[in-house]
C-alpha cells in the first residue's frame, strides 16, 4: 500500500513518525500542523505548495465515499476526521458520494471484483451513509461549510466515445498498470475486469470536475487511493493547466496487526441501528494498551497535551485513558448524551455488577417465552454472535452466560423462570452483554 510513484513535479513525500515530527516544524498552516502532529499523513504530492495555498484563502478539499454498504464503519473514520480537521481549520470540506462510481467498483486494496450493485441498492446505501456526516461536519452555504455532492451528476450523462476522446487519451495504460491497485491484482493472477480498470479514469475525472465546479484544489484519501489521486492531478494539469494537490493517510491497523473497523463479531458500523452506542463505546474501551495514545490522536478531539499525559499512564491507571478514548470517540459519532449513557451502563455492569439502560436489548412475547426460546437463537438475535454455529462453539468453550451463570448446554431453553425484574441478561465473555425483555 502507498508504494506507488507519483508524477507531480518532484517525488511524493512519505512521512514516518520521525519525519512527521520534523515536518510539523516546517509547515505553518493550522491544518497541516494538526494532522502531521496527530499522525494522519502518509503521502503528500507537494507539502510546501499545499501549505502556501492554505495560508492564502479558504480552500475546498474532497474525499470520495462509494456506496457499497448501508453504513460506513470505523475503518472510514480517518478520512471523515480528515475532513473534520479541514473544516475546523477554516477550509471547505466536500463529501463526494459515489453514486456513479459505485456502479463500477474500486479495485484498490481488493483481491477480487466487487459485486455489482443495483440502482436501488446504491440509493439505499447512500441514504444510510449520508446520516453519518452531519455528526462530524457542519453543512451550509458559508465559505467553510461542508457540501455533499453525488458524482452521478456528471458521470451518468457522459457520452462514452466523446469522453474517451477528450479525457481517456491523457491516461497512460503503462502508468496505470504500475499502480498498486492494478499491479497487485495482476501479479497475483486475480481477475481485473475492464469495468474496474476504468475506475481510475472516472475518479481522475471527478477531481477535474470538482475543480471546475467548486474550485476544489485538494483530494484526500487512504493510502490505497494514491494512484487514483495523482491520476486526477495529472489530468487537471494536462486539461486545465492547474496545479492540484493530493494527500493520503496511512492504513490504520491495531498493534496486533488487525485492520481497523473489524472485530470477531463483525464490522464496527457508525450507524446506531447497526452497532449500538454502548457496543461502540465498548469497542474503543477494549483498545490494546499499545494503541491508546495513537487512537486518542487519530479518533478524538482531545488536546495533544492531555493525550501525552493520558498516554503516560501505565498499569491499571491506563484504563482511565481507555475510558477517555471510548467516551470521546463515542461522543463524536453519537453525541454527548448517548456517550454518557454508554459510559454509565459500562460502569454499572463492570463496577456494580448491575444492568444499565444502554445495553443492547431485544423483545420476545410472553407466549414465546412460555414455550421456550433457544439460547442459540437468543444469542444470535441479541447480536452477540453471527450464527448458531458460532453460538455452539462459544457455549462449548464456556464463553456464554445467562444471568451471569456459565451455560454448558447448547440446547438450553430460556423460560419465564430465567426472568429477573422482567429481563434476562445474556453475556459473551466478560465484556459483551445484552438483555432479553418480555413484552
Amino acid at each position: 500500500m502507498g508504494g506507488e510513484k507519483g508524477f507531480q513535479k518532484g517525488s511524493p513525500r512519505l512521512f514516518g513518525s520521525m519525519r512527521q515530527n520534523a515536518h510539523v516544524m516546517t509547515v505553518t498552516s493550522v491544518f497541516l500542523r494538526t494532522i502531521l502532529e496527530r499522525g494522519y499523513v502518509h503521502q503528500c504530492t507537494d507539502l510546501a505548495g499545499l501549505d502556501a495555498v492554505l495560508l492564502r484563502q479558504p480552500t475546498p478539499a474532497y474525499i470520495g465515499f462509494d456506496c457499497t454498504a448501508g453504513s460506513l464503519h470505523v475503518g472510514s473514520l480517518v478520512p471523515i476526521l480528515l475532513l473534520r480537521h479541514w473544516q475546523r481549520s477554516g477550509h471547505k470540506p466536500i463529501v463526494l458520494m459515489g453514486g456513479g462510481t459505485s456502479r463500477v467498483g474500486d479495485p484498490s486494496g481488493k483481491d477480487e471484483a466487487r459485486q455489482l450493485l443495483s440502482e436501488e441498492q446504491i440509493a439505499a446505501n447512500m441514504a444510510g451513509i449520508k446520516a453519518v456526516f452531519s455528526r462530524f461536519l457542519t453543512f451550509g452555504d458559508g465559505p467553510a461549510d461542508a457540501v455533499m455532492i453525488d458524482n452521478a451528476e456528471w458521470l451518468d450523462s457522459l457520452n462514452y466515445i466523446a469522453f474517451l476522446r477528450e479525457y481517456g487519451r491523457h491516461f497512460s495504460v503503462n502508468r496505470m498498470l504500475g499502480f498498486d491497485s492494478v499491479r497487485l491484482r495482476l501479479e497475483r493472477e486475480q481477475p481485473l475486469s475492464f469495468l474496474e480498470f476504468n475506475y481510475m479514469v472516472l475518479q481522475g475525472y471527478d477531481f477535474l470536475e470538482l475543480w471546475r465546479r467548486e474550485g476544489c484544489r485538494v483530494q484526500m484519501g487512504g493510502s490505497d487511493q494514491w494512484g487514483n489521486i495523482v491520476s486526477g492531478i495529472d489530468l487537471a494539469r494536462r486539461i486545465e493547466g492547474v496545479d492540484l494537490f493530493g494527500l493520503t493517510a496511512p492504513l490504520i491497523t491495531t498493534a496486533a496487526g488487525a485492520k481497523m473497523g473489524k472485530t470477531a463479531a463483525g464490522a464496527v458500523w457508525l450507524n446506531a441501528d447497526r452497532v449500538s452506542p454502548y457496543d461502540y463505546w465498548q469497542f474503543w474501551r477494549n483498545t490494546d494498551d499499545a494503541d491508546v495514545g495513537r487512537f486518542l490522536r487519530l479518533f478524538t478531539d482531545v488536546p495533544m497535551e492531555d493525550i501525552e499525559r493520558l498516554d503516560s499512564l501505565s498499569g491499571a491507571d491506563r484504563n482511565a485513558a481507555k475510558k477517555v478514548l471510548a467516551f470521546e470517540a463515542t461522543r463524536l459519532a453519537h453525541g454527548d448524551t448517548k456517550a454518557s449513557a454508554a459510559a454509565e451502563t459500562a460502569r454499572k455492569v463492570f463496577e456494580e455488577g448491575s444492568l444499565g439502560d444502554a445495553l443492547p436489548a431485544f423483545d420476545v412475547t410472553a407466549a414465546a417465552l412460555m414455550e421456550g426460546v433457544g439460547l442459540l437463537d437468543a444469542l444470535r438475535q441479541a447480536g452477540l454472535v453471527h450464527s448458531n454455529g458460532e453460538a455452539r462453539r462459544l457455549i462449548r468453550g464456556g464463553g456464554a452466560r445467562v444471568n451471569d451463570t456459565v451455560v454448558v448446554d447448547e440446547n438450553r431453553q430460556l423460560t419465564p423462570e430465567d426472568l429477573k425484574d422482567g429481563i434476562i441478561k445474556l453475556s459473551v465473555g466478560r465484556k459483551q452483554h445484552a438483555v432479553l425483555r418480555r413484552k
